[in-house]
């Protein structure tokens, strides 16, 4: 029986692990344009770029940039955003920081990321608004405005335009589940991964950078099949939480995912005592199985989920893997379960519409087509 489903974090992945596998070249514009208006759905927590080296992810090209812009035009939002950057070595992490130009303040948010948004009190005559937190990041521009009486929206998206919010940039790093993939991926064993994240971990929680970290290929790897160990993930997870890492995202890169496997991995990771709320979940829709292991993930306690815009993306070291989870129709799933998400799914919708015909792709969201079909005859 599925317990009452609460609050939900959508961690939405479109701009950085969406777009790293589009053949063609995609204008910083384009970019910048996709982030600032998933800014304005409600949407907390976005992937922004990648700090790899250009020659293996050509898209990520330009993640400075993306950063620097960021920190410089925060774009209008109804709640505070937390913009994280995969940062898959040191270099990665001393390159972030460099284009960050923070060398003498922290960049992260002590906010706890999981809190749903709760709109501050409209400030007194001659006050500016702003929370008190001291953050060196903060957006001084309105909230963009979005309508909350609109039937079929999250009630929870309630903005004040008045308010200033103050964004963090985090950062991410990314392990895997198998040997194989792993030599593939990063060139390095499963254990050297882990001591590359050693000092990428220590660095960012000096400079108060919050970090999340990903075990890829966990439900399935493209190399050594379906039969990921859990344990092992179990495992990796664990080691990346004693390291430091705030949250990990255990992800099923190839999509070969599926309930009962889903299931045993949850048992594995909370047996190894793991908190849900250490986790967050990352599927792939390659068989048609991701909002299924969601529910699944839902079910067992799991309140963080990784989705893209459009359902874009895939894997450049998984031949064969489909696009992450649609955003509009893991909103869509989640709401009818009664869940809060404090997105506007019509909202996230007309973007999945929109980015998708920028990229000349279809749109692999169901029910952003649907939400679009219906809107469109009323």
């Amino acid at each position: 029986m599925l317990r009452r489903a609460g609050e939900v974090q959508i961690v939405e992945v479109g701009p950085r692990d969406g777009l790293q596998n589009e053949r063609t070249t995609i204008p910083l514009e384009t970019k910048i344009e996709l982030i600032r208006r998933l800014a304005q759905t409600g949407v907390r927590n976005i992937e922004a770029g990648s700090f790899v080296a250009p020659k293996w992810v050509p898209q990520m090209a330009n993640s400075s940039e993306v950063l620097n812009y960021l920190l410089g035009h925060p774009p209008a939002a109804p709640a505070p955003i937390a913009f994280n950057f995969l940062v898959p070595n040191l270099k990665g992490l001393q390159n972030f920081l460099k284009a960050s130009d923070t060398d003498n303040a922290p960049i992260a948010s002590s906010e706890d990321p999981k809190k749903m948004p709760t709109p501050p009190p409209s400030p007194k005559p001659g006050e500016n608004g702003e929370t008190g937190e001291q953050e060196p990041i903060t957006s001084t521009q309105d909230p963009n405005e979005l309508s909350s009486d609109t039937p079929g929206k999250d009630s929870s998206i309630q903005p004040d335009k008045s308010s200033a919010f103050s964004n963090s940039m985090e950062v991410s790093l990314i392990t895997a589940a198998t040997e194989t993939f792993s030599k593939t991926n990063t060139n390095c064993t499963i254990a050297e991964s882990l001591e590359r994240c050693r000092p990428i971990l220590s660095l960012a929680k000096l400079r108060n950078i919050r970090v999340r970290g990903y075990v890829s290929v966990a439900l399935g790897c493209p190399y050594e099949g379906p039969d990921v160990s859990p344990a092992k993930v179990a495992e990796i997870t664990a080691t990346l939480l004693e390291m430091g890492a705030d949250e990990v995202s255990v992800a099923d890169t190839t999509g070969m995912g599926t309930a009962p496997k889903t299931r045993e991995l949850l048992k594995a990771l909370f047996g190894a005592g793991i908190s849900a709320k250490d986790l967050a979940l990352h599927f792939h829709d390659t068989y048609g199985q991701a909002l299924v292991n969601a529910v699944v993930g839902l079910e067992q306690g799991i309140r963080t989920f990784d989705s893209s815009v459009g359902g874009l993306g895939g894997c450049p070291y998984s031949k064969g893997a489909s696009g992450n989870v649609a955003t509009e129709d893991l909103l869509h799933c989640l709401h009818s379960l009664g869940a809060t998400t404090g997105v506007d799914v019509e909202k996230m919708a007309e973007i999945g519409n929109w980015i998708c015909k920028k990229l000349g792709r279809p749109n692999d969201s169901r029910a952003g087509k649907a939400i679009l079909a219906r809107l469109s005859s009323t």
